[in-house]
């Protein structure tokens, strides 16, 4: 890779925000995405125009027309087409020195360890529901000491958690265990992205089918979620800035022009955050029967 090329014309502009030092260090980087979909897809883009010169990409789905409106990588001309293949094209397209190996079966217990060598950051962009392999990711990467980082769109806003190796467990922060059925892994998934769930005010809560996996999600929400993840990206691998890792998280909605930096207590074991859990529960099983 020729850095000094890379930093004189593609990245030219980054330079004055990051300094050449800085701009080689994220050149020199490599994150991993798991998922290159709404959330992951411009999370990839968002990292590689800001000069991230390595990723691996797994992603095990195609690009439908239901993708259109969210999802980055999503054009009527890439519909059929694996996702991870086609955000890779993209990659290339704003840095043809950019090194990318895919994972087109997506992450599994067989190749997670293939799929965080020699990685520093895990981004996560795995589909909402799939909380057993994202478990598997963040747990896996925090054993190999590398930081996780989870943005979730939630309405017109987004959410921001960053896992230090050092810190508090996903699975602790959550309150997740392996005694816990599915529902309840997701309700205190849910509960534990939006201690301050700003979304609910104005979400049609009909539209949200647990059964069938899916509920609505708009663009903007995306694009917010990236562009937290890429600053946190940025502040990690070259000291700009602090990064507060859970429990403290960041919790905005565009909609509503809120905005909230909070730390939640205990993570999981937070009281209150119990009583959330259960709520979201009871509602997750109203909406699956």
């Amino acid at each position: 890779m020729d850095i000094g090329s890379l930093i004189d014309n593609e990245f030219s502009r980054n330079i004055g925000l990051l300094t050449e030092g800085e701009q080689a260090r994220l050149l020199n980087a490599k994150v991993a995405v798991a998922g290159a979909g709404g959330v992951g897809g411009i999370h990839l883009l968002t990292l590689a125009r800001l000069g991230v010169g390595k990723f691996n990409i797994a992603d095990l789905d195609v690009f439908e027309p239901v993708n259109i409106s969210r999802q980055f990588g999503a054009f009527h001309s890439t519909c059929g087409r694996h996702k991870a293949e086609v955000l890779a094209e993209m990659i290339r397209d704003i840095n043809p020195q950019a090194e990318i190996t895919l994972f087109p079966q997506g992450v599994s217990a067989e190749n997670i360890d293939d799929f965080l060598e020699g990685v520093e950051i895990l981004v996560d962009g795995i589909e909402f529901f799939e909380i057993e392999i994202r478990r598997l990711v963040f747990n896996r990467a925090r054993s190999k000491g590398i930081y996780a980082i989870t943005a979730a769109p939630l309405g017109f806003g987004a959410t921001l958690q960053v896992f230090s190796p050092q810190g508090m467990s996903f699975d602790d922060y959550f309150g997740i265990g392996d005694g816990m059925d599915e529902l309840e892994k997701l309700a205190a998934f849910a509960a534990g992205l939006a201690p301050r769930p700003y979304h609910l005010r104005y979400l049609d809560r009909r539209k949200v089918n647990v059964k069938e996996r899916k509920g609505p999600a708009v663009a903007p929400a995306c694009t917010l979620a990236a562009a937290l993840v890429a600053t946190e990206v940025v502040k990690i691998l070259t000291g700009k800035g602090t990064v507060r890792p859970v429990p403290h998280y960041l919790q905005i909605d565009m909609l509503l022009g809120k905005m909230h930096r909070g730390y939640v207590w205990g993570g999981g074991k937070n009281p209150l955050q119990r009583i959330v859990r259960h709520f979201v529960l009871k509602a997750m099983r109203q909406a699956s029967s």
